[in-house]
């Protein structure tokens, strides 16, 4: 009867704190849904679709023959890219959410976008063996990026990666990819587009992005904070004009 008499006591106190525990995880909640949708959440994200946004656009300017604009927006995608993960960190708002948006922008706009602004450019005159280029391209640059994340996800990053990538990263190969193109642009040669030379260019930089060779980050150059706000503004105007 005492032990009876005891847990009817205790049930109450019990009951309170069980309720107790439960507001407190709601409130938990609460919070981390709204950091989630917080302005500093949001910055980060919104530069990735910027730079997803300017790398789907170099294709539209591509089939209207405009590859000055063409080569612009893949380079502007490259410096968005560059700021995102930055501007992540310095506001705290990293997520596995906005590191899977950025793998998927990056595709698209290094391992797509680039391949077939050089296919319209060149490599259209190799006819299916041009287009086999573009594939082989797109799909190492898919490898790359699925590699990153497994060894991100996993922490089998080796330890040099700290100063380099494993393999050259997604915005340099992009930029590599489209040289022929910009040297073209420079120089007024025909040689330079030379679908041959180009179909060359590309393979080797898709076997250079799956290759284990380190690639030298900039990861550790650091843009001074008064000059940060004008760097993103200026870059948010450029897309604008470019879109």
């Amino acid at each position: 009867m005492k032990i009876k008499l005891i847990n009817k006591t205790a049930s109450p106190s019990l009951g309170v704190t069980k309720r107790l525990q439960k507001r407190i995880v709601n409130r938990q909640r609460l919070s981390q849904r709204l950091k989630a949708y917080s302005l500093a959440a949001m910055i980060p994200n919104f530069t990735t679709i910027m730079a997803l946004c300017a790398g789907l656009t170099s294709v539209r300017f591509a089939l209207s023959d405009h590859w000055e604009m063409a080569v612009a927006s893949i380079i502007l995608a490259a410096l968005l890219d560059a700021m995102d993960g930055r501007l992540a960190r310095m506001l705290g708002s990293t997520s596995r959410f906005g590191a899977e948006l950025d793998s998927f922008a990056d595709f698209v706009s290094f391992g797509v976008s680039p391949a077939l602004v050089m296919y319209f450019a060149a490599l259209h005159r190799l006819n299916g063996k041009g287009w086999a280029v573009v594939l082989f391209f797109s799909v190492c640059m898919a490898l790359r990026l699925a590699r990153f994340n497994t060894r991100s996800i996993e922490g089998l990053t080796p330890s040099w990666s700290q100063a380099f990538f494993v393999g050259v990263p997604a915005p340099a190969a992009a930029i590599l990819a489209i040289t022929p193109l910009i040297m073209h642009l420079e120089w007024k040669s025909q040689i330079f587009i030379n679908p041959i030379l180009i179909a060359f260019v590309m393979v080797a930089v898709g076997v250079l992005m799956v290759s284990q060779v380190p690639t030298y980050s900039f990861k550790t150059v650091t843009i001074p904070p008064k000059n940060l706000s004008g760097h993103c503004a200026d870059c948010y105007i450029a897309n604008s004009e470019c879109i």
